[in-house]
């Protein structure tokens, strides 16, 4: 691939509505693209049966809520602070395994290095790979075989 084949590929990304793109090609050159723009602001709801706008729920005032105790709430952050958070890269169905017939990546209690292989996202018929990002011990896995994640979602924790 040339640099102005490269370019124009840039230039696709960013008038696309992609917020991630990754390409591997024959020859073993891969590209990888993240957006890291400002959130773009909320779609207006669509216009209802001859051009109405639809009736939007209102909130109901909430009434004797009881009064969350601080330290249990300080004391869950910190312990949260302590964790090392492995996130799905897109939206797909998760695989601690790379077959069904095989142990999974991780356990808990196993130890990870960065770029370790821990879990598989398929999105579309392509497993993408989910590597960790840190060094440390898998704490908990968030999520069950064959759940589908979201962007961003908790999949594995590290301490």
């Amino acid at each position: 691939m040339d640099y102005n084949e490269l370019k124009e590929v840039i230039k696709d990304m960013e008038d696309s509505k992609l917020e991630e793109l990754e390409i591997e090609f024959s020859d073993g050159t891969k590209i990888k693209m993240k957006k890291h723009g400002e959130p773009k602001p909320p779609m207006m709801p669509p216009m209802g049966y001859m051009g109405q706008m639809p009736v939007m729920p209102q909130a109901m005032p909430v009434q004797n809520v009881p009064d969350l105790k601080k330290d249990n709430l300080s004391a869950s952050t910190k312990e949260e602070e302590n964790y090392k958070l492995v996130k799905s890269p897109m939206v797909g169905t998760f695989y601690s395994k790379p077959s069904p017939k095989v142990d999974a990546f991780v356990k808990v209690g196993d130890k990870v290095k960065k770029g370790d292989v821990v879990a598989i996202v398929e999105a579309m018929k392509l497993m993408n790979e989910v590597e960790s990002e840190f060094d440390g011990e898998v704490v908990e896995i968030c999520c069950r075989d064959e759940e589908m994640v979201e962007y961003g979602q908790t999949l594995i924790k590290i301490k």
